[in-house]
Formats: C-alpha cells, structure tokens, sequence
C-alpha cells in the first residue's frame, strides 16, 4: 500500500487511467447533469492578507490512540493526527474515551487545548464526567486555529507502517467524526456543507476511493464542465463540510466552560511532572509537544504554509488538486498547499508565498477563458 498523506493522495488518485469505475459504495462515478456557475478566486499579490505556517504533528504509523500507567495514574495518549486534526477529532475522542471507559473516573485532566484537547474534554464532560484542561496556549493561539477546516482525512499516515487495527480505528474516526460535524452545521459552529472539485491536468479517470470512504462524500460525480471552468479533462465533484477554525474552536471552548470546566494554563516539561497532577484518569493531547513530553521518536512535524486572500462572499466552492487547494471561508480565501517533512520552521519562506499565488493564479486565468 502507497504512503496516505495529503499530496500523495490527490497525486495517486489522480493518476489513475481507464474508465470511470465504482465507488466503494457501489455508486457509479458516472457524469451528472448538475450545470452550475462557478465564479473566479481574485488571486494577487494586493490581496494577500496574511501568510500562516503551522506543523502538523504526523506519526507514519497513524495517530496514537492508546493507555500507559504512569503510576497509580493512568495516561491516555491521544494525539499525531497529521493533516487531519479537525477532521478526525470527534471519531479518535470517541476511541481515547472508549479506552478509558473501565476506570470509571468521574473527573479527568486533558493536556492539550486545541482541537483533539477540547474535543477529547467535551465529549467527557457529554458523558457526565467534570474536566480540567491543562494547556500551554490556548485559542486563538494553537495550532488547531491556523488549521485549513477542510472535513477530507489524509495527510494521516503512510500505509506501509500502519496495522490493521489501526486501519479499523481509522474508518471508525472518520465515520464517527462526519456524523459529529454533520450536527454541528450551522452557523454557531461555523460548519457548513459546501461543494468540492478534484481535478487533474492531464487524460484518465478519478479513482473510485476516497479517504475514509466514498460514501462519506454525498452527490459525488464526475464534473462535466471540468474543462470549462478549470482546463482540466477530468474531475470529480462532491459534497464535504468546512469548518471555520476561529468560530468553531471559540464555541467549543465556551460550551466547555459552560458544561463546568476549568483551564489551567501550565507548560509540563516531563512525565514525572504529568504524575504529580491529583486526577487519576489523564489524556494526553499535546499535538506535536508530545514528541519531548513522552519520548516518542515517531513523532515529527510536517510543516504548511497557507496564503489568505481577502475574502469573496461569492465563493461557493472548494478545489484539491496537484497545484494546491482552495477553500472559501469568512475570514479570508485560504490557499495552499505545502506539506514539508521534519521541518520545523515557522518563519514564512517568500519563496512559497510566490509559488503558491502563481499556481492558483494560473489556474484561476484558464477559468476566466
């Protein structure tokens, strides 16, 4: 089985040849009549807002979703999502809580306040239990909150490293996790439903797999005007949702202070420090820090750098494909993609700035012929 991340995915997917065939459902990739107007991305230099670079905290093995005691503690580790931290949320708390279930704890700590952190805290406290959150930042300051908010899981791990029983845990995330944001639509949470095209430049046909699952992408069919709107001979068009990290991370965090919780701000340097808190039951969602904090060599971070342009209302639309991505959101028309192994740099390369606006640039100038 090939590597799974982001790029290798849309690369691999895109590649295949031959007639369309069968989705994992059983649905036929056949062409839809579903006519539509597609309205341009105004991609410039004068329209950039802000350039943000984030490190995805990926395992090749897949997230880690298991126990350790730490003495009379016992230490849930739940954390290396890759690129699909907001995506897989919901599903892999439901899995870290699960594993927990036979300590019947009424009260637990959570390390960690970005997306998996709060996520893992709220759906304790749905189960009746109280938490406290201890985190070294906290929105808008996490990693989470820098996040693309496209509901697509990849950039998750490589398949050859993995297990079959991580694979089963993966499918149940992502199912899990799509029935969650599917009732959270809305404008509270800053979930919505939105049509996506995935595109290539080149002859074929899609391939009929889809990360986590066709049939967790409804109306998915081939875009017949493909040529039209993006210059491209082949794409596929289908519904996912996207979160708008800002709204939604703010609403978690006031439903977890409204359901009882507390946070305490506090950086852990070790384990021994993790051992001296007084809860029993300890869910370790620290990203990326978890690398120092628990001694895990697989950890390593993949670095992305986004563009964000002004915002366009009229935008209706997202797009994946080998040039990058785009997504629409309220604060901003979100560009990428970049996905830097072990790179650990923050600091924006001007370099990518460029060649991020030139690609969608070139591909938005094919659009408006």
């Amino acid at each position: 089985m090939t590597p799974l991340n982001r790029r290798t995915f849309i690369q691999s997917a895109l590649a295949a040849t031959g007639g369309l065939a069968l989705g994992s459902s059983g649905r036929s990739l056949a062409a839809k009549d579903n006519k539509r107007t597609l309205l341009p991305v105004k991609v410039s230099r004068d329209r950039l807002i802000r350039t943000v670079v984030g490190l995805r905290p990926y395992r090749p093995e897949g997230f880690r979703v298991e126990t350790e005691k730490l003495g009379d503690k016992l230490l849930v580790h739940h954390y290396g999502h890759g690129g699909a931290g907001i995506t897989l949320s919901w599903g892999s708390a439901h899995l870290a809580l699960e594993l927990a279930r036979d300590s019947r704890q009424p009260n637990c700590a959570v390390l960690g306040c970005g997306v998996i952190g709060l996520s893992t805290a709220r759906l304790f406290q749905r189960r009746g239990g109280s938490v406290t959150i201890y985190a070294k930042e906290l929105p808008p300051e996490t990693t989470s909150n820098i996040a693309g908010g496209f509901w697509y899981p990849t950039s998750v791990y490589e398949g050859n490293r993995t297990t079959s029983k991580f694979l089963d845990q993966f499918q149940l995330a992502c199912s899990t996790a799509n029935r969650a944001f599917q009732l959270l639509a809305g404008p509270e949470y800053g979930v919505r439903w939105i049509d996506t095209f995935e595109f290539q430049s080149g002859e074929g046909s899609l391939s009929p797999d889809m990360p986590g699952g066709a049939e967790l992408y409804p109306d998915n069919h081939r875009f017949e005007e493909s040529k039209k709107y993006f210059g491209v001979q082949t794409a596929r068009q289908f519904s996912t949702m996207l979160i708008e990290p800002q709204t939604y991370l703010n609403a978690l965090l006031r439903d977890f202070y409204v359901a009882g919780g507390k946070v305490v701000v506090r950086e852990f340097q070790n384990a021994e420090e993790i051992a001296q808190l007084s809860e029993v039951l300890i869910f370790n969602c620290t990203g990326l820090g978890a690398k120092k904090l628990v001694g895990d060599p697989s950890l390593t971070p993949v670095r992305g750098q986004l563009e964000i342009l002004l915002p366009q209302p009229e935008i209706d639309y997202c797009y994946v494909g080998q040039l990058g991505y785009m997504f629409p959101r309220r604060d901003g028309i979100i560009l990428g993609g970049t996905f830097e192994h072990d790179v650990w740099s923050l600091e924006p390369n001007p370099d990518t700035v460029t060649s991020i606006l030139d690609n969608h640039a070139q591909l938005m100038k094919r659009m408006r012929k």
